[in-house]
């Protein structure tokens, strides 16, 4: 649970890792079956798991639209383009998907105004309003670039206006009329890896497929401390201050300044998940089964406080949570705050 170090940021989906991680992720997700001969590219595992986080981000954005100052209109889609699948099965998911233009609907949310307004899996999104998505290059190498486009002109919207969306499904254009909801503006994307990997840059939350798959009871914890980030403006804050990422985040003054961001963001995470109807309880539950099991590399960094550390202060506010505080926790002034880098005091803070 970090802030993106943004000399590290990959936005590709890592083929060679999903064809080696797909026999245990499939386990997880799909009834055990041989293997083919050829291994098929696992579409629907991709699917399921990005599906899956579209899902607990949209419930969390759209439920604490109120705490963030930063909205976009919330409207239940999970895009994806062709291009950002690798190049040598490319064509086997633009086929998969039925993709036919540039940017493609990979699921719907239940019961969200896309659903509402008939958007279907596998539809094709040409664009929104007088906008029209751009076609993308097929030789590109993978990459998000076009798809975090797209995702700006949506954003740009008005949060809470109707919105014209322009579909083709089976070769014929449509057009649909959405009323979307307010949300936290901020993208959530799997990062398929080996690793243990939770991340904020002011606008995207990324978490790995591991915590999707270990941990699927749990996962809404990372993703609302994640979520918590963005909110609490920790990326802009941490720069005002010239901090240092990667090798030398754990050296000097940067160690304080981290480790401020990482409570406030645990602290703010226990009212996201609250206002979003998950039980906080179930962070407490997943530091007492990660932290011993994982808290090594990145959870053992002098950057971060200790698994107990962090159990504790969460413990100590769901315990004081009020009613009220739960939707508007006064740890959201801290935005607006610079970061002096005493973390200590949050330990110790009174509710």
């Amino acid at each position: 649970m970090t802030l993106i170090d943004p000399s590290r940021i990959c936005h590709a989906r890592l083929w060679k890792y999903v064809m080696f991680r797909v026999a245990i992720i499939s386990a997880s997700l799909l009834p055990a079956a041989p293997a083919p001969a050829q291994e098929a590219p696992p579409f629907e595992v991709i699917r399921a798991l990005d599906a899956e986080m579209a899902s607990i981000g949209y419930r969390l954005a759209t439920a604490n639209a109120s705490l963030c100052d930063r909205q976009e209109p919330g409207l239940g889609l999970l895009l994806h383009t062709p291009d950002q699948y690798a190049r040598d099965i490319r064509e086997t998911a633009i086929r998969h998907f039925h993709f036919d233009g540039p940017v493609g609907v990979e699921a719907v949310i239940s019961k969200s105004p896309a659903a509402a307004a008939d958007i279907r899996e596998d539809d094709t999104l040409i664009g929104v309003g007088q906008t029209r998505f751009r076609p993308t290059d097929p030789q590109a190498n993978s990459n998000t670039a076009s798809l975090i486009v797209a995702t700006h002109q949506i954003m740009a919207l008005p949060p809470n206006g109707p919105i014209t969306l322009h579909i083709r499904r089976s070769g014929v254009d449509q057009i649909r009329r959405v009323i979307p909801v307010p949300a936290c503006r901020s993208r959530f994307e799997v990062a398929f890896g080996n690793s243990f990997l939770a991340q904020a840059d002011g606008e995207l939350v990324q978490i790995s497929s591991r915590f999707l798959t270990d941990y699927p009871q749990w996962a809404p914890v990372p993703i609302a401390h994640e979520l918590a980030h963005n909110i609490l403006r920790h990326r802009e804050r941490l720069e005002a201050k010239g901090v240092s990422y990667g090798l030398l985040s754990g050296i000097g003054r940067n160690v304080r300044f981290f480790r401020q961001t990482e409570l406030e963001a645990d602290i703010l995470s226990i009212s996201l998940l609250t206002n979003a109807g998950y039980d906080p309880k179930i962070a407490l539950l997943f530091w007492q089964a990660f932290g011993p099991a994982h808290a090594g590399s990145l959870f053992r960094s002098r950057t971060h406080p200790s698994w107990k550390t962090r159990t504790g202060i969460m413990a100590r506010t769901i315990a004081e949570m009020g009613p009220e505080r739960s939707l508007h926790p006064d740890i959201i002034a801290a935005r607006d705050r610079p970061i002096d880098g005493k973390w200590q005091d949050l330990l110790k803070r009174e509710h």
